[in-house]
């Protein structure tokens, strides 16, 4: 059987997770990516799966759906996942990554796949002809994000996404600050400053009248829940913030023997050690504002700064009625979408989306009936959700969370073991769909 080529258009996480699952089912792929030719502003290299906000792929932990959603994409052979694992860091009980390495591992793996074709240069244009995938992200360039418009006229929505800020390890004071996870998980894998109460509101005073960078059309009520710049989160109140990124719970300061007032969390950003991101600090200050801002933390006096944070417009679709639980258009199906433009948030979740329409697409064109991730897996879960969400203006960008995933239907006794039988009974339906057939490669070949 001669098996059609796919387009895939963006190499993102998703891009690339898609490109991957077509290949190595017998599909053959043409990939193509603007960079080097053409960044976005949140780009700054030229390699594939650019991580442009946080390094961490977030929680490890069953008892949490991302941790979830995970653990079912490496039993899934997932790209994403299983270069994430080679280039992890020390990150208590969250998958972090080496940012760089990580990128330049997914984009060797993807340029030496003899199934994938790599097509620099901007697509302004969607192919008239073939399977199609968008999998431009969120940053979709101005002239092809024209063309999507056109096939979906009432999916012109947007929120501001942050990035955090990122400074040298020998450019912190650590006679202010230490290391520690919390609760004492891991291997105390982050750097902690630690506040005092005086010290603590002299910074949110300075983060709540600090100069902000135009950004336009922005205003606070725009921002997407999930990845709030911290000043933004500072003006809903004193404390929001000691409730939120820099809550002293399951620290102590060894200087004091006591739980500071207020903490700010540093996450490794390299293998090597030397680069540090400011955990929860996405932020859209000016760059000269946020220097003197973020020099107010105890430790961070003399900080410097590799990269600051900065902010730029997300765009994505409104999914429900649009597309289908395989993420095409049901206007015309030969298009498909994947990563964020269809409304799930995050890495992980993007990734997912992008390992979904691989898998059903390539079933799909061998002839070989769909897989159907039903909704008591995360992966499946995620899939309805941007089918099958709410049909007026409320549809949101999703992380993957456990309300969205078929219940259990008896009672189980506290939240975290709820959680963790929820996430057993996905691992063990996928085992089960997985000795059935049609999950591996070797299914397709």
């Amino acid at each position: 059987m001669n098996t059609p080529t796919v387009t895939v258009i963006g190499a993102g996480l998703a891009g690339c997770e898609c490109a991957w699952q077509l290949a190595k089912r017998g599909v053959r792929v043409r990939l193509l990516e603007m960079k080097p030719e053409k960044r976005t502003p949140a780009h700054s290299t030229d390699r594939f799966a650019e991580l442009c906000c946080s390094n961490s792929l977030r929680g490890d932990a069953l008892s949490n759906a991302v941790g979830l959603l995970k653990e079912e994409l490496r039993q899934l052979d997932s790209l994403i996942l299983a270069c994430a694992e080679q280039t992890r860091l020390p990150a208590g009980g969250c998958l972090a990554v080496d940012r760089e390495g990580f990128s330049a591992l997914v984009t060797q793996r993807i340029l030496g796949c003899s199934g994938i074709e790599y097509i620099p240069g901007e697509v302004t244009e969607i192919p008239d002809e073939g399977v199609v995938v968008l999998a431009t992200g969120p940053l979709t360039s101005d002239a092809l994000a024209a063309r999507i418009a056109a096939l979906c006229p009432d999916s012109d929505l947007h929120f501001y996404d942050a990035a955090a800020p990122i400074v040298t390890q020998e450019s912190i004071n650590m006679e202010r600050a230490f290391f520690a996870s919390r609760y004492d998980k891991g291997t105390a894998d982050y750097i902690n400053c630690p506040l005092e109460k005086d010290e603590y509101l002299a910074f949110w005073q300075a983060l709540t009248t600090a100069e902000e960078a135009p950004v336009h059309g922005f205003e606070d009520a725009g921002v997407f829940e999930g990845c709030m710049p911290v000043e933004v989160m500072a003006r809903r109140g004193v404390d929001t913030l000691r409730f939120g990124p820099l809550k002293p719970r399951g620290l102590v300061d060894p200087r004091t023997g006591r739980e500071p007032y207020a903490v700010v969390q540093l996450r490794r950003d390299n293998a090597e050690g030397t680069m540090y991101n400011l955990v929860g600090f996405q932020t859209h200050l000016r760059f000269p504002e946020q220097r003197r801002v973020f020099s107010m933390i105890p430790g961070l006096e003399k900080a410097s700064f590799i990269r600051y944070g900065v902010m730029h417009r997300n765009t994505f679709l409104h999914s429900p009625g649009l597309l289908d639980r395989y993420y095409r258009l049901i206007s015309d199906p030969r298009i498909r979408f994947a990563g964020q433009i269809t409304g799930v948030e995050g890495y992980v979740e993007s990734a997912a989306s992008g390992f979904l329409v691989g898998v059903e697409t390539a079933a799909e064109l061998k002839g070989l009936p769909p897989v159907d991730f039903p909704q008591e897996t995360a992966v499946g879960a995620l899939a309805l959700y941007v089918a099958n969400g709410p049909l007026s203006g409320n549809f949101q960008p999703m992380n993957v969370n456990f309300g969205i995933i078929t219940p259990l239907g008896k009672k189980v006794r506290g939240k975290r073991g709820k959680n963790e039988e929820i996430s057993q009974r996905s691992l063990e339906l996928l085992a089960q769909m997985k000795e059935k057939g049609g999950l591996a490669c070797e299914d397709y070949h």
